[in-house]
């Protein structure tokens, strides 16, 4: 059985500060909160990265000044189709109010980066796409510190 679920995006979105946005959501399968970053799900024909700043803005409020996909993943090859694409979004900022779907509510919060990679390090992040997004993300992150100091 293969199952054929539509494209997700996940979003890494980094503050002006220097900070990760991070959302707190209930979530049924493990009957508990998870600590994540934004995501959902990429509509029919829609880009990813045009998914990952729609999904930003609705779930969290915040825009930012430049979007890139870092990366993607099959989440579960063994039994679906789809891809987790995970979207850079770097200049975040608050720009308006969140749009919620009906079945979601949502903590949202930030912390530095350099914590948010310990917390992922440590087990306090545990869903494991969020997890693979963050790998991505960290990269780039030691990259721009690095030609930032030199």
């Amino acid at each position: 059985m293969v199952i054929v679920p539509p494209d997700w995006v996940n979003v890494i979105a980094v503050t002006p500060e220097g900070r990760l946005l991070l959302v707190k959501q209930f979530r049924f399968g493990v009957d508990d909160f998870s600590l994540e970053i934004p995501g959902g799900m990429i509509e029919a024909g829609e880009d990813p990265v045009a998914a990952g700043v729609r999904e930003l803005r609705e779930e969290t409020g915040f825009a930012g000044t430049s979007a890139k996909l870092i990366g993607s993943v099959h989440p579960n090859p063994a039994i679906q189709s789809n891809r987790c694409h995970f979207v850079l979004v770097e200049g975040a900022t608050l720009r308006g109010a969140v749009a919620w779907d009906p079945d979601e509510e949502i903590e949202v919060t930030s912390a530095p980066v350099d914590e948010v990679l310990a917390w992922a390090r440590s087990g306090r992040i545990t869903h494991g796409l969020v997890l693979c997004a963050l790998f991505f993300f960290e990269a780039h992150w030691k990259t721009c510190r690095t030609s930032t100091l030199a």
